[in-house]
């Protein structure tokens, strides 16, 4: 059994998932400045909270999807006749 190259489209959900982490540390870096100087009751740093949540699981979802060894699901022409 050999592991084949990703195919494309799980090439670019793999790089859009390093984009999300790097989204999420900005967000997360954001928000502990915002959260320091204007302190946590304020409602952007909660949206900057929720920004790392939503950029975490997008990014996990996006690797996992990149990662994994999806099977050929295209029919064979020649075995249908």
């Amino acid at each position: 059994m050999s592991l084949k190259a990703p195919k494309r489209s799980q090439k670019v959900s793999l790089a859009i998932a390093y984009l999300c982490y790097i989204a999420a540390l900005l967000s997360l870096l954001t928000a502990i400045y915002r959260g320091t100087t204007l302190g946590t009751e304020d409602p952007i740093f909660a949206s900057l909270v929720a920004s790392v949540v939503f950029f975490i699981g997008c990014g996990i979802v996006l690797h996992v999807i990149g990662a994994v060894d999806l099977p050929d699901l295209k029919i064979d022409q020649n075995k249908r006749k």
